[in-house]
């Protein structure tokens, strides 16, 4: 049985795109817009070894499995599956493949993470934040753009840039939080200062960035000062848990809680309610899971061993009932999915165009890695396996939530 057999017998023989194996099999359309490459039995290892997409991953990375041709055509392959699990009958088939080292497993990209201590300890956080963010500024640069935001961006149109859609978001988050002159924002999980630029510039307060991540808080504080906004915006490498001069009018975080924990949930809203003045608001912007999906991130997956180590996404019900319980009244939410998937597709599109200087930033196993988890990420929004939400909260206090009657977004 040859592995185009194998690959025909699990996705069908009407493929949308072609697939070639190292042994001379093929199968699919002659003229297809992408063709799925298995380059050596290594590939039939990796898999074997670690039955689910982790396999299929660790192939991908160590380029033992690759593909040409448009990305978006090779993910269509998702739909195929119900999982990407492979039947008894598959899986000895493809043993038989690799023969005798079929059962060996091949040493993992020395990219996939192996994070160590306690679950979300302070200490294993900032391990896991740097394994994601402390990579390379420039790498990001190319992906991100010239506003280098790490988040959903808002559009009004999807012909409108990237730089527009993201400073777009930024300005919906001011008006939400109705940031005044003078007032004094903390933005926790501050990325390169994105945020507290755009708020100190356009709407006069001073602001607080926190992070983690080493190389985000340097280019941060250069950021800042070639802005002109020393005075105003002060970046520190700080865990939010950390934080403690309070009290501050308005709180964001703004794709930060993904990596937060179920487990360290209540004291994240608890230690914002702490730091936030009677009637200031607070607005938490974070990918979140369909209440269908009881994943998260899957331990051992693809995501958490080489992307985000330790993440988790959380239901909004869920979510909104927790900032409730820390003593907040959630007055508004707003699902931002579709933005996303556009946000993701714009990424992926300059990391192809500058692919050449990405693999020279960072290699390509982690070129490889972005284009995977970004591209996979965008189909997911898209079919509604991933969701977005931005809840605005308030602080009541005496009764009053500070809250006009209409507010203007």
């Amino acid at each position: 049985m040859t592995i185009a057999a194998i690959v025909e017998d699990l996705l069908g023989r009407d493929l949308p795109v072609a697939v070639e194996a190292y042994d001379g099999s093929r199968v699919g359309p002659s003229d297809p817009p992408a063709t799925l490459v298995i380059r050596s039995p290594i590939a039939l290892q990796r898999i074997l070894t670690a039955p689910g997409e982790l396999g299929f991953g660790r192939a991908y990375v160590a380029g033992d499995l690759d593909f040409e041709g448009e990305i978006w055509a090779i993910l269509a392959l998702r739909d195929r599956l119900p999982s990407v699990s492979l039947s008894a009958h598959q899986w000895l088939a493809m043993l038989r493949l690799a023969g005798s080292a079929g059962l060996r497993r091949p040493t993992p990209p020395a990219e996939e993470a192996r994070l160590h201590g306690r679950r979300h300890s302070k200490s294993r956080d900032a391990a896991a934040i740097a394994h994601h963010y402390d990579v390379s500024n420039d790498f990001y640069r190319l992906i991100l753009g010239s506003t280098m935001t790490y988040s959903c961006a808002v559009w009004a149109d999807p012909s409108i840039t990237l730089d527009e859609a993201q400073e777009a978001k930024y300005e919906l988050i001011c008006q939400k939080l109705a940031l005044q002159p003078g007032q004094r924002l903390l933005d926790i999980g501050c990325g390169w200062g994105g945020m507290a630029m755009h708020a100190a510039k356009h709407h006069g307060v001073t602001a607080v960035g926190v992070t983690l991540s080493t190389r985000q808080a340097e280019l941060a504080e250069k950021r800042v000062a070639e802005a002109g906004l020393g005075d105003r915006v002060e970046i520190r490498k700080q865990d939010y848990r950390d934080v403690g001069d309070g009290p501050y009018d308005a709180i964001s975080s703004i794709g930060m809680f993904e990596h937060v924990g179920l487990s360290q949930v209540k004291k994240y809203f608890d230690r914002v309610h702490v730091l936030l003045r009677p009637q200031g608001r607070f607005m938490n912007h974070a990918i979140g899971r369909p209440p269908f999906d009881k994943s998260r991130f899957a331990r051992a997956g693809f995501i958490d061993r080489y992307v985000f180590p330790d993440g988790e996404l959380h239901e909004v019900g869920t979510i909104v009932s927790a900032i409730q319980q820390a003593g907040f009244e959630v007055r508004h939410l707003e699902s931002l999915r579709e933005h996303y998937a556009l946000t993701l597709r714009a990424w992926v599109a300059n990391l192809e165009a500058n692919w050449d200087a990405a693999v020279a930033a960072v290699g390509l196993a982690r070129a490889r890695i972005w284009r995977l988890y970004m591209a996979g990420s965008a189909v997911n929004f898209e079919a509604g396996r991933t969701q977005i939400h931005q809840v605005l909260a308030t602080r009541p206090g005496g009764g009053a939530s500070g809250m006009p009657l209409r507010p203007a977004y």
